[in-house]
């Protein structure tokens, strides 16, 4: 990782892009959730309707949470110490702490996730990658920038933009051909479900941190293609690892289940690339993709899987005013 100086201030044009994306964005309370699902049976080695490669590309998915969760907390935190405490910043103050409050429930559950998948044999090499490359940020570039939650955030927003991808993809065609989790096992398809509306819930958090603290657009891409380039060789790298160790890598069947996932009628490659190609506009806002309804329909559908925590709880348990 190259050192580079701390990106600018926007510039006037840069300003008025920034003002309009903002605009883009209403801040609202998230609510942090208790889901109720017991993963202390485990779970079949084929949850996901017996497909080995789907299974594995999932479990692999799952390994990288817990690091990368906090990894994002931290960003958040960071920028909101460096965010002004005024009226005009208050809403997305409160944003940022249900973000913080629904990564941390993420992070436990998938901890969880991921030790029973340890006790099935698999071996998580995504997450010693991505803690050596989190400290190595840290030490050879973050901390030689006067500031350095810039540059978090702008990792954060990055990874953000494919996690919200990748809950709108949950949820946008339910037990349809397009749904990777049709055939999943309980409670992994609420899991992963209930994982995938809340990442479509939080998408803005990260992205309107940056840019009111001043994020630019240079900034924004270079890290938005060096998290591409990473992520895209460590999703690969450990789903082949569960495949070898699940012994059905050089199966036919994985690798068209894996042709089908990615480049059939319905593949992944088609599914993405317009979102993901949409991050790079100067004017783009997490919310010009996505449906902005499926993930509070999956919630409210599913209120009977999940009750809210802490702040949350006091809300909903206070009487409706009149």
């Amino acid at each position: 990782m190259e050192h580079s100086q701390t990106p600018s201030p926007p510039s006037s044009h840069q300003d008025a892009l920034h003002t309009a994306a903002l605009g883009a964005s209403n801040p609202v309370k998230l609510t942090v959730r208790r889901l109720g699902v017991d993963l202390s049976q485990g779970f079949s080695r084929h949850w996901n309707g017996g497909d080995a490669f789907l299974t594995a590309y999932c479990n692999a998915l799952s390994m990288s949470f817990p690091t990368g969760e906090q990894f994002f907390v931290d960003a958040v935190k960071a920028g909101l110490k460096a965010l002004p405490d005024t009226p005009a910043n208050a809403a997305l103050r409160e944003t940022a702490k249900g973000f913080i409050g629904q990564e941390a429930t993420h992070r436990h559950l998938h901890a969880l996730y991921n030790a029973h998948l340890l006790k099935q044999g698999f071996q998580n090499a995504w997450e010693l990658r991505a803690a050596k490359r989190i400290a190595k940020a840290h030490q050879d570039f973050f901390s030689k920038s006067d500031k350095p939650y810039l540059h978090m955030l702008a990792v954060t927003a990055a990874f953000e933009h494919y996690t919200a991808i990748f809950g709108d993809l949950s949820l946008e065609d339910l037990d349809g051909p397009g749904d990777m989790f049709a055939h999943a096992e309980e409670p992994l398809k609420t899991l992963w479900r209930w994982h995938a509306a809340e990442e479509s819930e939080h998408k803005t958090v990260a992205f309107d941190l940056y840019q009111s603290l001043g994020g630019n657009h240079t900034w924004r891409l270079r890290w938005f293609t060096y998290v591409s380039i990473q992520f895209t060789l460590d999703i690969i790298r450990q789903t082949i690892n569960n495949l070898w160790h699940d012994k059905t890598l050089h199966k036919p069947s994985t690798w068209w289940s894996a042709l089908k996932f990615t480049v059939g009628p319905h593949g992944l490659v088609w599914r993405v690339a317009k979102p993901l190609l949409a991050y790079r506009r100067k004017d783009f806002h997490p919310n010009d993709v996505g449906s902005a309804t499926a993930a509070a329909t999956w919630l409210s559908g599913h209120a009977d899987r999940w009750t809210p925590v802490g702040a949350s709880a006091s809300l909903a348990k206070a009487p409706a005013q009149t």
